[in-house]
């Protein structure tokens, strides 16, 4: 039951009243275990470690409330909002968030098992370490949210948005995916380069092989559809690679991305190779180079793999590529010269995709081929 000396303290407002109430009485027990707070304004309101399990918080605003450590366990919240309040290991274990607005908040490590976020708005959301596992995330807004070290096992997340997430060592068992939109999932800590895919099965796959050299032997399971694109992360550069990235997508491909622009704490030399070892293709724009000398001369020479090369018109190749592609020709297309992204985008098709699959066909037939056998007998002179 809710204290009712405390709810009436409450009612008069949170950024007065309650918080000079409570910065007196900082170690009182606060007590709103089911209370009626439908509608309230607790905006900033300090309810740190306060109980509010079963308490109706439908459509209040408590934007910008701290709430950690709170336990809501089965509150209503839905409606609610919620946006940039500090709700860091709070449990809201099976609470109702249905539609509630959690934009820029932090929870990380809550407890939100079983709980209803339907359209939740989740935008840049603190979600590291959060429980998800069995959420109701169906609809929900979670682009650009923090999702590090989170666990959304069996969580539901059809027609959901993940854009821009990072989602790195997550646990995602047995999710429900139907109609998500899931896009540019980054599945590197913050101290690495970014690499990007489009789907979190995907992801969890790419990062296994980069981590576990035994599972790298099943890469042929996605090696039919990845295309590596490689090239500055300046934002002229930017542009290229993600009008490539969306295109490729639009066809069927799984795009990834590498930014080696960021610092490494990792030999990028073996994540590089790796890479270029699982993919249908590369596309590496050569365009002002910085990186991208050192990222062929650590791939071309180790994989048949079609390397599909673009530059800027007016750029030159760099001073060794001439010799990377004499010796490795095969694999190694001629520069394509382009003069826009939009010409590029335009030529995609019968200028880089049509060409590389003929070369991937072409490098297959000679990897299929018997290997010619010389005799001794064949070069006895004959009397």
């Amino acid at each position: 039951m809710a204290n009712e000396e405390q709810l009436t303290i409450l009612r008069q407002g949170a950024e007065t009243a309650w918080n000079e109430w409570r910065m007196e009485n900082h170690d009182e027990r606060i007590s709103l275990s089911g209370a009626d707070l439908h509608g309230a304004d607790l905006r900033k309101a300090n309810l740190r470690k306060a109980h509010l399990r079963k308490a109706d918080l439908c459509k209040a605003d408590l934007h910008g409330a701290n709430l950690s450590w709170a336990d809501l366990r089965r509150a209503n919240l839905s409606e609610t909002d919620l946006s940039k309040a500090y709700i860091r290991r709070a449990d809201l274990h099976g609470a109702n968030l249905n539609g509630a607005d959690l934009s820029g908040a932090n929870i990380s490590w809550a407890e939100l098992g079983e709980a209803d976020l339907r359209g939740a708005n989740l935008r840049k959301a603190d979600l590291s370490g959060t429980n998800l596992r069995k959420a109701d995330l169906r609809k929900a807004d979670l682009s650009y949210a923090d999702l590090r070290k989170a666990n959304l096992s069996e969580a539901n997340l059809e027609g959901a948005t993940l854009v821009g997430c990072n989602i790195y060592a997550i646990s995602a068992w047995g999710l429900k995916m139907k109609d998500a939109m899931q896009r540019d999932l980054v599945i590197t800590p913050k101290n690495e380069p970014d690499i990007i895919v489009d789907n979190i099965e995907v992801a969890q796959f790419i990062y296994l092989l980069l981590h576990n050299e035994k599972i790298r032997d099943v890469i042929d399971t996605i090696a039919k559809k990845a295309v590596l694109i490689l090239g500055r992360f300046t934002p002229e550069r930017k542009a290229v690679l993600d009008a490539l990235r969306t295109e490729l997508r639009r066809r069927g491909y799984l795009p990834i991305l590498f930014d080696f622009e960021k610092p490494s704490s990792k030999d990028f030399t073996e994540t590089i190779k790796i890479l270029a070892g699982m993919s249908l293709f590369i596309i590496a724009d050569i365009s002002n180079p910085r990186s991208s000398p050192l990222e062929l001369q650590a791939t071309v020479p180790e994989y048949m793999v079609p390397f599909a090369l673009i530059i800027q018109n007016g750029e030159e190749p760099f001073a060794m590529f001439k010799d990377l592609y004499i010796k490795h020709k095969k694999w190694v297309m001629a520069p394509l010269v382009y003069n826009s992204v939009e010409g590029l985008i335009s030529i995609l098709d019968t200028a880089i995709i049509g060409p590389a699959m003929q070369v991937h066909k072409e490098i297959l037939m000679e990897k299929a081929a018997e290997m010619p056998l010389r005799y001794e007998e064949d070069y006895k002179t004959r009397e």
